[in-house]
């Protein structure tokens, strides 16, 4: 192929690969207005009752009327998931490099990693309410933190040991130090493995966030917000509040994606090239 022909077929790939995303998200756009009209004439058509099941019509137009209350809400409570996500990513990072480069301090954590991430959160909300206090956001930081610890250092981990025998024994040959061999070898192997783990911390992050505010908080909070509103049966209401549960954690994850494709973009690259 000559120089005239890459260069004529190149802004032609470029506009068939935004083509394609096009596509995809007209797809999801029309998936998630049929599951929207899908769910509204399944209440209309098997009559359910509103504290069981709301039609989407009848919890937007209550989302326009509490915005100015369930957005206030949402915002403080993705400030704790934020906090959290960060403290959770930078201890999970920091002992991913300890564990990779020392085995006997993989030895000591990993089983104190596993038996924390098998605790569920109605058994760490209340301790850490007691300990920082029930209307410190930091004792639901701590909580998200937890939650988000574990898939990062151990995607981490993984991302750092599992590279290219061959590579690492390249650099090896020349008498490469281990500093070396982090930086120019094991972290660019790794973050594939840390953004897919930080992908889903983003998700988990405000999950962990609302979840803990259910054991208590302010009355600022979104979690303590929905618990409210559920108890008085106010369920569309409640509805609304998850909605903008749901917008944070899509808007949470697509700001990592985001971060993913600056940070990587030779990785996106070969992805492309792939398909």
């Amino acid at each position: 192929m000559t120089a005239t022909e890459t260069t004529f077929n190149f802004p032609h790939s470029i506009l068939s690969a935004h083509r394609q995303r096009f596509r995809r998200l007209l797809l999801a756009i029309g998936l998630l207005l049929l599951g929207l009209l899908a769910w509204e004439a399944v209440v209309i058509i098997f009559r359910i009752e509103g504290f069981l099941l709301p039609k989407p019509s009848v919890i937007g137009a209550t989302f326009q009327d509490q915005f100015l209350v369930v957005l206030p809400a949402g915002l403080f409570t993705m400030r704790e998931a934020v906090g959290g996500f960060a403290i959770g990513s930078v201890l999970g990072i920091g002992i991913a490099l300890a564990t990779a480069r020392w085995t006997l301090i993989s030895e000591g954590v990993m089983p104190f990693a596993i038996a924390v991430n098998s605790t569920p959160i109605i058994a760490l909300a209340p301790i850490m309410n007691n300990w920082f206090g029930i209307t410190n956001p930091f004792s639901k930081m701590s909580i998200v933190a937890l939650i988000v610890f574990f898939p990062i250092m151990i995607n981490t981990v993984r991302g750092l040991r599992q590279v290219d025998p061959d590579a690492l024994e390249l650099l090896r040959s020349y008498a490469t130090n281990e500093r070396t061999v982090l930086l120019k070898l094991r972290i660019p192997n790794a973050l594939p493995y840390l953004f897919s783990a930080l992908k889903i911390g983003s998700t988990l992050s405000v999950i962990g966030a609302i979840v803990s505010e259910y054991f208590g908080g302010t009355r600022e909070a979104l979690g303590v917000y929905i618990s409210q509103q559920a108890a008085l049966f106010h369920f569309a209401e409640a509805w609304s509040a998850i909605m903008v549960a749901c917008f944070m954690g899509i808007t949470f994850y697509l700001l990592v994606l985001i971060v993913e494709r600056l940070v990587m973009p030779w990785h996106f690259a070969l992805r492309a090239a792939e398909e």
